[in-house]
């Protein structure tokens, strides 16, 4: 019998052990037993020279007691109520999703903690694609366990309606509902494994639009929409694990991303304080449950500073964590990846490396402000290299630069027509759609900020940046590009499929901006 597996996107959730039986409609889970069916899965942290030295097992006491909730619900960004469902009639009806909001929207900070209380009610919520899931109870529970059976719903709602958004929710609702009545009978968890509520859902997803080469505005994961990179729309990768009834022409399909999120921190004078990577290998199977299949990752991988492989440069992590599927037995000698994944979406490896990149820094800005306090003339020039290989490109690049309050006039000289720049809720908003590798870029933006004070000690022009002015920050895309190194090398199934079909396979590397700050 295999054991639970750590599913979901942000890595959070117990898939039910194979063929385990649901318990019967109105009699609630046995007390005692795991939240989500499973047994609580691994999680093998790698520092040193050899994998497997470090084991985290997460603690059963986690689990100990079975969650009960009594009402579950999704709103939109705007507070929007999309589902409610009441399990046990307890909690007050649907004004308490009204109140929730008001709840989160009156804390101060844009980081609202997910767990509240109002009374003797309890509201443990995640937020997912723009969507708060939220879960309320009034018993005293462990908050980890309903935050696990939240991320949870979110993979599973995933799965089954092809993607997770307000529109996809929007045409779903009946399919919803079906999923909330077999997974929750009287707020008491019952199964939350993809595979065995195959046998019980019955209602067909509503899927979007199909995919039409015309409309490439943005980059989705599983499946790139770039018009320099058409590899696989990502409506093949978003559509439902279950195939329609009347749609018998659905393809075996593996899309695998291998994403990384980018964090850092330049002083004022272009000094590195801070970097840190957090990457992920995704994995999105449409291919039977238990195919086998084994990635293959860059040999010179290694794991802690003190491990050395192969006999060039090294591409170095400073900790690594493996779905409970994954089998590592050859691992350590070949680094290849071997597992038997349901269908569904899961996240096969967690890296994290901090301090020491192998290559530059995508991008350098260089600033220079000249104020004049007497006319109240406020100039920031600034000059963006781009650091990437020639071949290699930015997309979506986006430099958001706060400005002292009071700023009544732009004008802009920028070094080509495709850049837009504008004002925007006291902010300076400079937009590039691509940079080319090797390139820089320069921006001329002067102001008129009247009756703003300066520093003391200065004359009526002066360098100084006035109070109010930064720091910098960047976003943007970098398809095909690892910021860490680390390359898939292959992708190789083992399923052998009726017919002269061959399973499609999907591979992709994306690089994007977490928090990139720039001091003035």
């Amino acid at each position: 019998m295999r054991r639970g597996c750590w599913e979901g996107k942000a890595g959070q959730g117990w898939a039910g052990k194979a063929g385990q039986g649901r318990a019967g409609a109105g009699f609630p889970a046995v007390r005692g037993e795991s939240l989500l069916e499973g047994q609580p899965t691994r999680v093998l942290l790698f520092r040193g020279r050899r994998a497997g030295q470090a084991q985290l097992s997460l603690s059963r006491g986690l689990l100990s007691r079975t969650a009960m909730i009594s009402q579950f619900f999704i709103l939109s960004s705007k507070g929007d109520p999309l589902i409610y469902k009441d399990f046990r009639g307890d909690c007050g009806g649907r004004d308490v999703a009204e109140l929730f909001y008001r709840k989160l929207t009156g804390l101060p900070g844009d980081e609202s903690p997910v767990v509240m209380h109002h009374g003797d009610r309890h509201f443990i919520h995640v937020r997912h694609s723009g969507l708060y899931l939220v879960a309320t109870t009034s018993e005293n529970i462990s908050p980890f366990s309903l935050l696990e059976l939240l991320s949870r719903l979110a993979t599973l709602l995933g799965d089954y309606c092809g993607s997770l958004g307000e529109g996809t929710i929007s045409r779903n609702v009946a399919l919803v509902y079906e999923l909330l009545d077999e997974v929750l009978d009287y707020g008491y968890v019952q199964t939350t494994s993809t595979e065995m509520l195959r046998n019980f859902i019955q209602t067909e997803a509503v899927v979007s639009k199909p995919f039409s080469l015309f409309d490439l505005s943005s980059v989705g994961l599983f499946g790139a929409e770039t018009q320099q990179s058409k590899v696989a729309p990502s409506s093949a990768a978003s559509r439902p694990v279950l195939s329609s009834r009347s749609d018998q022409s659905q393809k075996n399909e593996v899309f695998l991303d291998v994403v990384e999120r980018l964090s850092v921190l330049i002083a004022s004078n272009g000094s590195l304080l801070k970097v840190d990577v957090q990457g992920e290998i995704r994995l999105k199977s449409f291919l039977p449950s238990g195919s086998e299949m084994r990635i293959g990752l860059t040999e010179e991988f290694c794991v802690g500073k003190s491990e050395l492989r192969g006999y060039g440069p090294g591409i170095r992590v400073d900790e690594v964590s493996f779905h409970s599927s994954v089998h590592l037995d050859e691992f350590e000698s070949h680094r290849i990846l071997r597992l038997q994944p349901p269908q569904g979406e899961l996240t096969v490896m967690r890296y994290q490396l901090s301090d020491d990149l192998p290559s530059p820094l995508p991008f350098r800005l260089f600033p220079s402000v000249q104020w004049d306090r007497g006319s109240g003339r406020l100039q920031v020039y600034l000059k963006l290299r781009c650091d990437l290989p020639p071949k290699s490109q930015a997309l979506n690049v986006r430099l958001h630069l706060p400005l002292p309050r009071g700023v009544v006039s732009l004008s802009q000289e920028l070094s080509s027509p495709e850049q837009k720049a504008e004002l925007g809720e006291g902010a300076l908003r400079w937009d590039l759609p691509r940079v080319q590798g090797g390139s820089q870029l320069s921006g001329l933006f002067q102001m008129d900020v009247p009756g703003l004070p300066g520093p003391p000690g200065q004359g009526s022009s002066t360098s100084a940046p006035p109070l109010g002015l930064g720091p910098a920050s960047l976003s943007f895309e970098l398809p095909r590009h690892t910021c860490s190194g680390l390359q898939v090398r292959f992708l190789r199934l083992a399923f052998r499929p009726c017919g002269n079909a061959n399973p499609h396979k999907w591979v992709r590397h994306l690089s994007h901006s977490d928090a990139y700050v720039i001091r003035i």
